[in-house]
């Protein structure tokens, strides 16, 4: 006997039907630098997820003091989809001094085509690195915006750690179909990100 609502079969003989949103997450692609100058998710983005999800983990940039950066493709060859953006953090050093926590004004985007910045200002020394997780949500539509958040955790620069947010969405018609990351300045050393998706 099959569960029915509206309509729509949702259970039938003890399965959910293939139509139906499980939440699950998809592993679609692993990327992994060395000494790359971007990691780039060309293809796989497309109407078959609702929501994109990227984990970066433990990447090491190759120059010291530099942002780490995500940009959208908007059907063009180009990663610069117009975006608007808001970024804050916290922060707190090994010394335990100057903690902080704030907007910054430097970082955020108004209807620009720079990169979104992730977090800043990550650190070279061989034991520091940036790790965290994009969300891109419904890329393939091209009725609304594309919203997007970041949350990452990096140790900076300065000796400090830092947890940065950064939000905003893509203010084009057209479907996103690519997402790039690089460093502000140099190459991405070492570090490995996963691309997810979720029905």
């Amino acid at each position: 006997m099959g569960v029915i609502s509206n309509g729509t079969t949702l259970l039938d003989a003890g399965a959910l039907d293939s139509g139906i949103a499980t939440g699950a997450m998809t592993l679609l692609s692993t990327l992994t630098a060395s000494s790359s100058a971007n990691l780039t998710f060309a293809s796989g983005i497309s109407s078959t997820y609702k929501e994109y999800i990227f984990k970066f983990i433990d990447i090491h940039p190759a120059t010291d003091n530099v942002g780490f950066t995500a940009n959208f493709r908007d059907g063009s060859s180009a990663y610069d989809a117009t975006k608007t953006t808001t970024h804050f953090y916290a922060y707190h050093s090994e010394g335990d001094d100057t903690p902080a926590f704030g907007y910054r004004t430097d970082q955020d985007l108004a209807q620009a085509t720079g990169t979104l910045n992730l977090g800043i200002p990550v650190g070279a020394d061989a034991d520091q690195c940036i790790t965290g997780t994009l969300h891109l949500f419904e890329p393939s539509s091209t009725t609304f915006v594309k919203h997007f958040l970041a949350n990452v955790s990096m140790s900076g620069s300065a000796n400090d750690v830092h947890n940065s947010y950064a939000s905003g969405y893509c203010n084009v018609t057209a479907a996103i179909d690519g997402v790039q990351f690089a460093m502000t300045s140099g190459n991405i050393d070492a570090g490995t990100i996963k691309m997810y998706g979720i029905k």
